[in-house]
């Protein structure tokens, strides 16, 4: 998508420094990417301690096995 932005010319280069990219785009598109990660993981870390999630999966794993072999 083409788009025309206003950036601060001493931001810009800062990226450009920082990304070790000589593409304007391209290190647009890092940081954009690097920002939404970082959004991503801090959302996902905001229901720690929120969701009650029981620590049985050996127990479910044993429960499958068997079912398996009672269907064979």
């Amino acid at each position: 998508m083409r788009t025309t932005l206003n950036i601060d010319d001493l931001l810009m280069k800062q990226l450009l420094e920082v990304t070790h990219e000589k593409s304007k785009t391209r290190a647009i598109t890092i940081a954009i990417k690097d920002y939404l990660k970082k959004k991503h993981i801090k959302d996902i870390l905001s229901y720690q301690g929120t969701v009650d999630i029981e620590n049985n999966w050996q127990q479910l794993e044993k429960e499958e096995i068997t079912e398996y072999e009672d269907k064979t």
